[in-house]
């Protein structure tokens, strides 16, 4: 069985820096028929639960921990029995939206996960916060980027914890060296591919932001 991706947009708030937003989030699931790893827990527990169904649950990764991301993590971990990764740099941010509830284990730049017969490799691309990561399947021809890189350029960097320098860094040498057509599965809005938004890496320096 090849691993394919489920998706699904969930809608709810975004708080930081005492503003808050509404806003909407992809939420990608990764896997086979018997297995799958979520990526982000954004708002809607059941929506996340109908896209899993009756799989084991490896995994549910934070692409980063603003609270969007991770707001039903905790309540879609004791519903799964999966564990919840994190990267530590992000902590911060975690514990402002769950301070009495701990990830269950870390995120490491280079570290592998394996579901539905296909690897999923950490590439840690901090700068939207200081944890934040991508996930690079190339047997899929993705890369699950969170809030780092969108169609059209790099993520927010106006708020607490983040970096415009930071991220244009991380685009540049960890997600643009990736092939061309490889497809960019974001955290909010429309895919893009690599090839599509190298070109413009230059236009970004320049707008800054």
């Amino acid at each position: 069985m090849t691993a394919r991706v489920d998706h699904a947009v969930t809608s709810g708030t975004f708080s930081l820096d005492g503003q808050t937003f509404d806003v909407d989030n992809n939420v990608w699931v990764i896997g086979d028929d018997a297995e799958c790893v979520v990526l982000d827990a954004p708002h809607d527990v059941a929506a996340i639960r109908e896209l899993i169904g009756d799989r084991w649950v490896v995994a549910i990764v934070a692409t980063h921990a603003h609270d969007d991301h991770v707001r039903v993590a905790p309540e879609l971990a004791r519903a799964t029995g999966a564990p919840v990764l994190l990267h530590p740099a992000d902590r911060v941010l975690w514990d402002m939206v769950h301070p009495d509830t701990a990830p269950d284990g870390e995120l490491t730049d280079g570290q592998t996960i394996t579901v539905g017969g296909t690897t999923l490799r950490v590439l840690h691309t901090p700068g939207h916060s200081p944890g934040a990561c991508s996930l690079y399947a190339p047997d899929l021809g993705a890369v699950f980027t969170g809030d780092t890189l969108f169609a059209g350029g790099p993520g927010a960097t106006g708020r607490s914890y983040s970096d415009f320098g930071t991220i244009v860094e991380s685009i540049r040498t960890r997600l643009l060296t990736l092939p061309p057509e490889t497809v960019v599965h974001t955290g909010h809005g429309d895919d893009t591919t690599i090839g599509a938004e190298a070109p413009h890496l230059d236009e970004w320096i320049a707008r800054g932001h």
